[in-house]
This record gives C-alpha cells, sequence and structure tokens, in this order.
C-alpha cells in the first residue's frame, strides 16, 4: 500500500473484519466519472459527508452518488433545529481526509454513522486518498460501523 493517506483507512477496514477490495484511478471531476473509473453505476458511489450538528458535534451521512441530503428528514431524525455542511477545514480537523477522499473508516475522531436507507448491495467508498475507494458490501460496512439507517435524501 502507498504512503497516500489511504494507509490509515485500509487499516481501519481490516480492524472491522470487512472483505473489501481497494480500487485506483486518476483524477476525476464528476460522478460519472467516478462511476465509470470505479466500474460501477453512479448510485453506488457513495458520499461521505460530514455534518455539523452542533459545536464540536459531527455525524457522517452515507449518500449513494446520484441523491441529496433531504435536509427536513435529517435534522428530524436528530432531533434538531439547524444542521450544516462542515466547512472544508471543519471536515479535515475532525477526519484527517480532505474532502473528495472523507470515509468513516479511519476518521481520527469517531463519529456517529448514519446511511442512507437506499445503500445496498456493492458500494464504492471513499478510500481516504484521491482516485483511491473502497469496494463494500454496504449491509457489511453499515453494521461494521454501527451505522444508524433511515431515509434521509431526497
Amino acid at each position: 500500500m502507498s504512503d497516500d493517506g489511504s494507509e490509515r483507512a485500509v487499516a481501519a477496514a481490516e480492524g472491522l473484519g470487512l472483505a473489501f477490495e481497494v480500487t485506483r484511478h486518476g483524477p476525476v471531476r464528476s460522478l460519472e466519472e467516478a462511476a465509470a473509473a470505479r466500474g460501477v453505476d453512479p448510485h453506488q458511489v457513495v458520499k461521505t459527508m460530514v455534518v455539523r450538528v452542533s459545536e464540536g458535534e459531527h455525524v457522517f451521512v452515507l449518500v449513494p452518488g446520484d441523491r441529496e441530503i433531504a435536509w427536513p428528514k435529517l435534522r428530524a431524525l436528530l432531533g434538531v433545529n439547524r444542521l450544516t455542511m462542515a466547512s472544508v477545514e471543519e471536515a479535515y480537523d475532525v477526519t484527517g481526509y480532505v474532502r473528495g477522499t472523507i470515509t468513516p473508516l479511519g476518521s481520527l475522531t469517531p463519529l456517529r454513522v448514519i446511511a442512507d436507507s437506499s445503500l445496498a448491495g456493492q458500494i464504492s467508498l471513499g478510500g481516504g486518498a484521491p482516485g483511491v475507494a473502497f469496494m463494500v458490501d454496504a449491509a457489511a460496512v453499515v453494521a461494521a460501523l454501527g451505522a444508524a439507517t433511515a431515509d434521509v435524501t431526497g
């Protein structure tokens, strides 16, 4: 494994006992390019979003690539009136990963994980470095992370 920032994510996946395959590709500029480079459908590319619940409290939200967070649903689930996306700096400080490479695997700060209930089958999850992703079973990663599942997309 190269020293590109993905080592922490790979070690975390191994530590959780996940069966996974690492995929590596060059730079991509869109969901469609990422899906094509990874040989999957856009729905299988999972975005790991860092959402700020309150000062010092963040959660990971796992969303299929072709969907967006439905903020009213997520606010209701978390029992709050206001949520925001973490800034680029906040997300890095919390996870140790730069935006576009963020994964719940190996985050510097353990965060609650909420997975959209539409995640199923094989998914492509960020791998902690540009052009690195994990092919992993959605149910296995949700269980290993102790993620809550809910309909949080629209």
